[in-house]
């Protein structure tokens, strides 16, 4: 008695192309390697590349059947049209035939490997007009293996050819592309899909709807191989005529249209009901990554509608669907899309990492559902315009007339809070100092030290100084702990405050003579009062947030939100910085031809 079970093949190798006709969405490929065979200008080395299951080892088998094809009548030359028949042809297609040699590049990537194909390369086909080797996954061959094949490759011999097929095309080197003929085959469009799966649903004679189908096409993302197996796994999901909903539980995915009414709860702020039908939906078989990615894909779906409205004409989207998308495209502002498109992307990797998925996607929805009903940025301005101004402040405090916002006001930039100070301690209460007088100073007051210490006229060079040298415990010292009392380049008094470290007079001359090569003065004095450089930039700081504060809509703002804080200001100045900054050109590197990457 026959096992009839075991004859039974898989669709997607029962329905693998075995001519050029059989090939589907590859229409460009196919009539320029017609047009060569026509002309007998068969490249000595072809590579197939694209993304999975768009049929680049199978086109390498139709080429390799078509150069060695003889025809029934054992008298045919090269042809793009395989008898199929001939002997070399059913060798070749049931992947027996001695002098087509296909390798896994994949599970075979050494030197050793290649140096096989070497060697053999000599020796003339044993039966077959040409000798063919077809190594699919060619990207995965080391640099090495690369290498020992170049010459091979460059100059075969006449009995030989090389078929590739990779997926990953950047990771070929250019020296192995330059001498190959390059096929890149195109992911299948959605109406030739849905046409290929009809045209083997009928040949199974299995009833499968149309719009399951589209749930099928939309799963492959252009892989003829994904969609034949998913029809092959649908047919056997669903007894009798397959539905969408048998192909939805199938594939793990919720319902298009529940998925659209979820976004509708969303965006109306309902987060509710929106948690209730996203606890449906799992309950009923959908996986909450698939359900969130369903809500990335529609938010794109409906954001290129609304800038391309033909978009919206898409096989393997249903007219229903695609009425509800339109509606969104013209109901919804493009920021509220964005927004929701980011705030997707960043729940799709929480949701991916975390523990539980679907704690993860119910804390998204509610993300979600909370922003959704939040103003944007420019109707919150124009409410705060609205509003009646806030009473004046009893404490006579100063108000910043007129609309113009904070970042526009006023001249408050931050000045280096050494300029004052760098003339000596005029203006200050610090007692006047006289020079030491002795053979150390005559020393110090030498020509060539002073030639070399005129790079420090002003204290803020020596500031600068330890900046530039990321010493940042001494900068921050330097500029929260000294009270300058005169400066003079080697020379420097200060009066400590009472937070200082005690040997910072000690650390710092050290420090200044190690960086500068020369022997520095470093005093403290008693008396100072002038502001260290930390006071007089928080000084500034914090006169700018109170001048911000006193404006009409800073103030609005504060009633609206009392616990909001003032984080940061930018003047016009500082703005007018960046533009500037923005707009000057970058100056790279200079290329170096013979530097290696």
């Amino acid at each position: 008695m026959t096992d009839t079970t075991s004859a039974y093949q898989v669709l997607a190798r029962k329905y693998r192309p075995e001519t050029f006709a059989d090939l589907v969405g590859q229409d460009a490929m196919v009539r320029t390697l017609k047009n060569a065979f026509a002309a007998d200008r068969i490249a000595q080395a072809f590579i197939m590349t694209g993304i999975r299951g768009t049929g680049k080892t199978t086109t390498a088998r139709i080429i390799a059947k078509g150069m060695n094809c003889i025809g029934e009548d054992g008298t045919g030359g090269p042809t793009t049209e395989p008898c199929g028949k001939c002997e070399h042809c059913t060798a070749i297609m049931e992947g027996r035939h001695v002098d087509v040699l296909e390798m896994d590049a994949a599970s075979r990537t050494g030197v050793n490997d290649i140096r096989e194909i070497i060697d053999s390369v000599q020796y003339r086909a044993a039966s077959a007009r040409y000798k063919i080797y077809i190594i699919d996954e060619v990207h995965m061959l080391s640099t090495s293996a690369f290498n020992a094949l170049l010459k091979t490759l460059e100059e075969p011999p006449a009995h030989v050819k090389f078929i590739f097929a990779t997926t990953e095309i950047r990771k070929v080197p250019v020296t192995v592309l330059s001498r190959c003929q390059r096929f890149d085959l195109r992911r299948i469009e959605p109406e030739v899909m849905i046409g290929l799966l009809q045209k083997i649903a009928t040949e199974e004679r299995a009833a499968i709807a149309e719009d399951a189908l589209a749930l099928i096409t939309r799963a492959a993302e252009g892989s003829a191989r994904d969609a034949t197996s998913l029809l092959d796994q649908a047919i056997s999901h669903g007894a009798g005529e397959t539905t969408a909903d048998q192909v939805r539980a199938m594939l793990g995915l919720a319902d298009r249209g529940r998925v659209l009414d979820l976004i509708d709860m969303i965006l109306r702020g309902d987060a509710a009901a929106a948690l209730t039908e996203l606890s449906s939906q799992y309950a009923e078989g959908a996986d909450p990554l698939a359900v969130l990615r369903d809500l990335a894909e529609i938010t794109h779906w409906v954001s290129v509608v609304k800038i391309t409205p033909d978009a919206a004409e898409d096989p393997t989207i249903s007219p229903d669907e695609r009425a509800r998308g339109q509606q969104m495209a013209e109901a919804l502002p493009m920021r509220v899309l964005t927004r929701m498109w980011q705030m997707l992307l960043k729940a799709l990797e929480e949701v991916a990492a975390a523990p539980n998925a679907m704690m993860a996607a119910e804390m998204a929805v509610i993300r979600l559902t909370h922003v959704a009903d939040l103003p944007s940025p420019e109707e919150l301005l124009r409410k705060l315009q609205d509003m009646p101004p806030p009473p004046p402040n009893p404490g006579g405090g100063h108000q910043m007339p007129g609309a113009m916002p904070p970042a526009s006001s006023g001249n408050n930039t931050y000045t280096p809070p050494v300029s004052a100070p760098q003339t000596g301690p005029k203006g200050s209460n610090a007692p006047q100092h006289r020079m030491q007088s002795g053979a150390g100073a005559n020393t110090m007051l030498a020509r060539d030290v002073d030639q070399a210490l005129a790079r420090y006229p002003s204290f803020e060079h020596v500031v600068e100084l330890i900046r530039n040298r990321r010493d940042v415990k001494l900068l921050v010292e330097v500029e929260g702990s000294i009270r300058l009392a005169s400066y003079q380049p080697g020379r420097i008094e200060f009066t400590p405050t009472d937070n200082a470290p005690r040997d910072l007079a000690a650390r710092l001359g050290t420090a200044l003579q190690n960086w500068t090569g020369n022997r520095w003065v470093v005093s403290i004095v008693s008396g100072c009062s002038a502001e260290t450089i930390a006071e007089v930039r928080d000084a500034a700081d914090n006169a700018l947030k109170i001048e911000a504060r006193a404006h009409p809509l800073v103030q609005a703002i504060f009633e609206a939100f009392p616990k909001a804080r003032i984080k940061q200001i930018r003047t016009a100045q500082d703005l007018a910085a960046e533009v500037e900054a923005e707009a000057l050109p970058e100056v790279e590197d200079e290329w170096d031809p013979f530097e290696e990457d």
